[in-house]
């Protein structure tokens, strides 16, 4: 662990849902690790496809919360922040265009009371 903290790295947050992704992007080839668990899975190659950046960068990313999609919708959203910082011109434009660097704030609606434990269950309403 201490080596790859000596590297130098752009970080950068991305959040979906209650999932919250703590991301280093790195110059170069590596392993691109999630918490600790080497990842292979195409939305999240989606950002440096993108940029027409693959190849060149890879990462690391701290998740917590939520579940697995939102945590891997946090991770995307993390990586396409992180590229930006390192390179405003070249990449916020076609990210923009994909729509990875907007905050999907689309979260869980919360059960009122009386609805028999679900968000929007209205009571039976009597027939006579």
């Amino acid at each position: 662990m201490k080596a790859s903290s000596s590297k130098k790295y752009i970080f950068a947050v991305g959040r979906r849902k209650t999932s919250t992704a703590r991301v280093r992007l790195f110059k170069g080839v590596g392993e691109n690790l999630v918490n600790g668990i080497k990842i292979i899975n195409s939305l999240i190659d989606k950002p440096f496809k993108t940029a027409n950046a693959i190849d060149k960068f890879y990462f690391t990313a701290k998740v917590v919360g939520g579940g697995k999609e939102g945590q891997i919708q946090a991770v995307v959203h993390g990586i396409a922040r992180a590229l930006v910082k390192l390179d405003s011109e070249k990449f916020r434009i076609p990210l923009k265009k994909e729509g990875l660097l907007t905050r999907d704030s689309r979260e869980r609606q919360r059960r009122m009371v009386g609805t028999g434990g679900k968000a929007r269950r209205k009571k039976q309403s009597p027939k006579r």
